[in-house]
């Protein structure tokens, strides 16, 4: 690298390549430059001349081989998040990998095997480890306020149908792979440093013109750890509660992205109970008055997806120009892969007939 600024070589300028990355990286010259990028269609290869003037290829292979960059960034389609890394790391560069990174541990424990080899960084991109919102969670659970987490459940539902790549077992499409690592990142952090026991209930239903699932259920589980539920469904017409629901034995949390309410009880101030010898009091059950303590959080940021974006790879260049410690660590998102796989395992989804490659 030169100094301060990583020069970036981007594989893929779809929604992600185009619309997530690149948007935020030539946003920030002082740390970033784009000067290559490849993608199959000739439109977007024009598109990236004219707006980066950078060099493009149609295939990230020769991209890999020309070279002139620090930092490959892989979005390519999901089933080729694994091979794309693997042969950038292999190649020598420092690899950022959309996410899914994988959906088997093997692949996942070969990237991270070429990683290693190389001595060049794998960071795959959960940018949703980001959220102010979430980042406010942690740090009320971390307060001690709450108690010990005993429940939370994630909702990324709503309605809407699909007919797109992203609906196709073979293109590793579906909620659960193309949502579902947001909050899968956000679950495998609140449950702990152990690895879950997961149970999952994928269906792919009418309202995808694919075979891929397009409702989610997750629950991970284990002895001694919080129950924490992911729902990723494409089926939910009406809004039911939060987007975070997180029960402590103190008290919880509720809300969304941008604004959040808690309470809790103070159990020095609590009334004093001990266990009834007789069966009932007057026939009724037990009640007590607690006094809540109650606060609220608002997040107002403009453009908010995109400032996550920001802060993934402001510590991305703080790991490779710095030496720093990156956010997103290979073992936690080794979990969330382990978990992925046993969700898919449990759910074998039947497989519509081979289809021709896309063009």
């Amino acid at each position: 690298m030169d100094g301060q600024i990583i020069k970036v070589g981007i594989a893929g300028q779809g929604r992600s390549g185009f619309d997530i990355h690149a948007r935020w990286l030539r946003t920030v010259p002082h740390q970033f430059q784009i000067v290559a990028v490849a993608d199959l269609l000739p439109e977007r290869r024009k598109q990236a001349q004219q707006e980066f003037g950078c060099r493009v290829y149609k295939d990230y292979k020769d991209l890999l081989r020309a070279g002139g960059f620090d930092l490959f960034i892989n979005a390519l389609p999901s089933y080729l998040h694994p091979l794309g890394s693997i042969h950038a790391l292999n190649a020598g560069y420092h690899t950022v990998t959309e996410k899914p990174s994988a959906v088997k541990v093997a692949d996942f424990d070969k990237m991270v095997a070429a990683s290693r080899k190389s001595g060049k960084r794998l960071m795959p991109f959960q940018n949703s480890r980001f959220q102010p919102a979430f980042i406010k969670i942690r740090e009320l659970l971390d307060s001690g306020l709450l108690g010990d987490l005993i429940h939370a459940r994630l909702s990324y539902s709503g309605f809407a149908r699909r007919w797109d790549w992203q609906t196709r077992q073979d293109l590793w499409g579906g909620n659960l792979n193309n949502t579902g690592p947001h909050p899968m990142d956000m679950a495998i952090m609140l449950f702990g440093e152990r690895s879950p026991k997961v149970y999952a209930k994928l269906v792919s239903g009418p309202g995808s013109f694919g075979d891929a699932d397009d409702f989610a259920l997750v629950v991970l589980h284990g002895p001694k750890a919080p129950t924490i539920e992911v729902a990723v469904s494409s089926y939910l017409a009406y809004p039911q509660g939060d987007c975070f629901s997180i029960n402590g034995s103190r008290g919880g949390i509720a809300g969304n992205f941008t604004a959040l309410k808690w309470r809790y009880y103070d159990p020095a101030q609590a009334p004093k109970q001990k266990q009834m010898k007789s069966w009932s009091d007057k026939r009724t059950y037990c009640t007590e008055k607690l006094s809540w303590i109650e606060d609220t959080w608002t997040c107002d940021i403009p453009d908010l997806f995109q400032k996550l974006s920001g802060a993934f790879y402001n510590n991305v260049h703080d790991v490779l120009v710095n030496k720093a410690q990156p956010v997103v660590t290979l073992a936690q998102v080794r979990r969330q892969v382990a978990a992925l796989e046993a969700c898919h395992q449990q759910n074998p989804l039947p497989k519509l007939a081979a289809k021709k490659a896309l063009k």
